[in-house]
């Protein structure tokens, strides 16, 4: 069988698509960088045609790529997944309004705590998650701060979403999300997978603005001759509705049973189990709750806004242990590996650009705890344990909320899998075995395997990720050190707190 499947992830560092043959096996690969822009404080988009025109051509160097090796094969679908929690205003025409207003961008941090106050509690039991730096707060701020734009707006999409109504022509009227999105909502009954039109309604949203949800492996449509000529594939290629992109990269690691934990190590630092049930975590508002590819099952998760991006950051900036040339990642790691785990060790708070589990916008990052002792090495530690001591509180929660869940292990995919320092702070930190995926190409393959799922190549997606995924090096917790990291765990949540009213004290002064 020549059958072939093609994966696309529109990230947040690039687009990068992945070409698979039906057994798993990686043909191709191509990225392109994306193109960011700033312009203005707090803000930062993308160009949705830029993103759609680096989907065509990565497609069409991983067809270059798999022809010049001498493969052969006919793609039977292609699924595209995408960053979940920004936004993008369509016309009727189904072509961009707006900018794509990304999840890094923190303009609409007053709509969050508007949203909260107003109707925080009906947002979280409905959609699974509270306002956030997602969508409900992101469209209620292009509604009041810019209404003749938003007044311009057939629907609100996301950009894997754009990028397949673009390749296939769709206009306003077929556009979709598929449901892996609808924690992000703000307006969604995620168990029932509809539109909720008591949150319409609070906050005034004409429901006729929400595309149409539909299932992660639905066909919604065919590649157009020009898009075809672009990607380099035949006109008519199927195109699967795709699914979010930690959603695809949860399905690349093989989280598709109960008590398979994933950690995705990349520009955001995300810590997800698999549940079999829908939890809403009122008390704490940190985890959200997120539907899986695989049917039947749920994501509880929460995440660092740019918690990856710190690392390049304390390289860039601070990273020159003397010598003023700033170091490599590796060098900085060979510098922490040599500080012993320590009670008196600084800690960071990672959250940079706000906390978004749960949804405190106001925080900022830190170092608390510094002392003369303390060199680049301890610094950078700190920075990498700030990403552990986060995912330990998240798994506090998940157990007090689902006490019978197990984390059998944690897998770990993303750029940061290969630090073998961050692998076994967390490894420690959580008192968990942490596991690398050896065969995985993370969200792009999970996108090929919702293609295989749509073009029928595999009718069961979950047996089909279980025998693509290959697992390989383990890091095992050293029990000896799980006192010291409770007690660093308890320390940093205190920490987080009164960091959080200082930033609260200072928005009333």
């Amino acid at each position: 069988m020549n059958d072939w499947l093609l994966g696309i992830d529109i990230g947040t560092q690039g687009s990068k698509a992945g070409l698979y043959a039906a057994g798993g096996r990686c043909l191709a690969e191509a990225f392109e960088a994306s193109q960011p822009s700033r312009p203005g404080p707090g803000m930062l988009e993308e160009d949705p045609e830029n993103q759609v025109a680096a989907v065509c051509r990565t497609i069409r160097g991983c067809m270059e790529r798999a022809a010049a090796a001498g493969e052969h094969g006919t793609v039977a679908a292609l699924a595209i997944d995408g960053q979940m929690a920004g936004i993008l205003g369509i016309g009727s025409d189904g072509r961009c309004v707006t900018p794509y207003d990304s999840w890094l961008d923190t303009r609409c941090g007053p709509w969050i705590e508007r949203m909260q106050a107003q109707a925080g509690h009906a947002v979280l039991e409905k959609t699974g998650n509270v306002p956030s730096f997602n969508h409900g707060p992101k469209i209620l701020w292009w509604k009041h701060e810019r209404p003749d734009v938003c007044a311009a707006v057939a629907r609100w999409v996301q950009p894997g979403g754009y990028a397949a109504m673009r390749l296939c022509g769709l206009s306003a009227e077929e556009a979709f999300l598929d449901h892996t999105y609808l924690h992000f909502s703000g307006f969604a009954d995620n168990r029932r997978a509809v539109w909720d039109e008591e949150l319409c309604a609070e906050f005034e949203i004409d429901a006729r603005q929400l595309p149409r949800i539909v299932a992660p492996q639905e066909i919604v449509g065919r590649l157009t001759a020009p898009m075809a000529e672009a990607c380099g594939l035949p006109p008519g290629t199927p195109v699967a509705a795709g699914c979010g992109d930690t959603a695809a990269s949860f399905l690349s690691c093989g989280a598709t049973r109960e008590g398979i934990c994933v950690d995705v190590a990349g520009t955001a630092s995300v810590f997800a189990a698999t549940t079999s049930k829908f939890v809403a975590d009122h008390e704490h508002r940190m985890l959200g709750c997120g539907r899986s590819v695989t049917p039947g099952l749920w994501h509880p998760y929460a995440y660092i806004n740019g918690g990856g991006m710190n690392l390049e950051w304390f390289r860039r900036e601070l990273g020159s242990a003397g010598e003023g040339e700033a170091l490599s990642l590796e060098s900085l790691a060979e510098l922490a590996a040599a500080v012993e785990p320590a009670d008196d060790l600084p800690f960071f708070v990672p959250h940079l650009g706000g906390r978004v589990s749960p949804g405190w916008p106001r925080l900022r990052g830190a170092w608390a705890g510094l002392t003369w002792d303390h060199g680049t090495g301890a610094l950078y530690r700190a920075v990498l344990e700030g990403v552990a001591l986060e995912y330990g509180l998240y798994r506090e929660v998940l157990l007090r909320l689902a006490p019978l869940t197990e984390c059998m292990e944690l897998r770990v995919t993303g750029g940061g899998e290969q630090s073998a320092l961050w692998n076994r702070i967390k490894a420690d930190a959580l008192q968990t075995r942490l596991v690398r995926i050896e065969r995985g190409g993370g969200a792009p393959m999970g996108a090929a395997l919702l293609a295989g799922w749509a073009a029928g190549v595999h009718d069961d997606v979950a047996m089909a990720a279980e025998s693509w995924v290959q697992l390989g090096q383990a890091t095992e917790p050293d029990r000896a050190l799980a006192g010291l990291y409770w007690r660093r765990t308890v320390r940093y949540a205190e920490l987080l707190d009164c960091l959080q009213s200082w930033a609260e004290d200072r928005r009333r002064l």
